[in-house]
């Protein structure tokens, strides 16, 4: 009855690519939240005077941090993926 031992964590590299695929889904409701805060500024502010220059910046300064962190997604998610060696089992075949 010799069980194996299994480790509950994930490799690193599994984890954080699996973490990087989470991001990448949620990137899309990021950009939309962004986008309507321009709008909420309007909405709340009127007697404040945000002007409609200052929600244009906003806006494509948002549009390209959305571009930006898609590319790093992206470039991350589509290198190849590195095994981690395990140090148990390298020391354990040479008895």
């Amino acid at each position: 009855m010799s069980r194996e031992t299994r480790t509950i964590y994930l490799e690193r590299s599994s984890y954080r690519r699996r973490r990087a695929r989470d991001a990448a889904r949620l990137l899309p409701f990021l950009a939309l939240v962004l986008f309507f805060i321009p709008a909420l500024w309007q909405i709340s502010s009127e007697s404040a005077g945000i002007s409609a220059k200052s929600a244009l910046v906003f806006l494509f300064l948002a549009w390209i941090a959305v571009i930006v962190l898609s590319f790093f997604l992206a470039r991350y998610l589509k290198a190849p993926v590195v095994k981690e060696s395990d140090p148990q089992s390298e020391t354990a075949g040479h008895d």
